[in-house]
């Protein structure tokens, strides 16, 4: 069975914020990553070259597949920010139409600044995103 590419890796957060942010995006990273740090407890972790990953869960797909992965994360991708989650309980659908200006991915939310968002809902949303990684995977943290 294949492995996740994206494991921990030695890269520097900082330096890939550095690299790719331009100024507004490295303010937003900034934000984003109190948020996430007091969400979860954890410190930043690079996930591979380009995800910024906080703490983690295994998880094991019907498939048989199984694999590590940040229990939430971002990632710079040119002119937009995206945040990974898992959007996939009741309640997210009605936090995602409050949220503001965004679109989503089947795990991944873009936007182009945090002032887009509303930040009450977005919170909302990531700790809903931790409670559902729990109830489907166990309970978060370091895998």
């Amino acid at each position: 069975m294949a492995e996740s590419k994206t494991m921990p890796s030695g890269a520097r957060v900082g330096s890939y914020i550095a690299a790719r942010a331009s100024p507004q995006q490295s303010a937003d990273c900034t934000s984003l990553m109190a948020l996430l740090h007091r969400l979860t407890g954890q410190s930043p972790v690079m996930w591979g070259p380009s995800i910024v990953g906080y703490g983690s869960y295994r998880y094991k797909y019907e498939t048989g597949r199984t694999g590590v992965a940040p229990l939430l994360g971002f990632a710079i991708r040119g002119r937009e920010l995206v945040v990974y989650l898992a959007p996939y309980w009741a309640e997210a659908h009605p936090l995602l139409e409050r949220l503001g200006k965004h679109r989503m991915g089947k795990g991944c939310l873009y936007f182009k600044t945090l002032a887009d968002l509303d930040h009450a809902t977005l919170e909302q949303l990531l700790r809903g995103s931790i409670a559902e990684t729990a109830r489907r995977y166990g309970a978060e943290g370091d895998a």
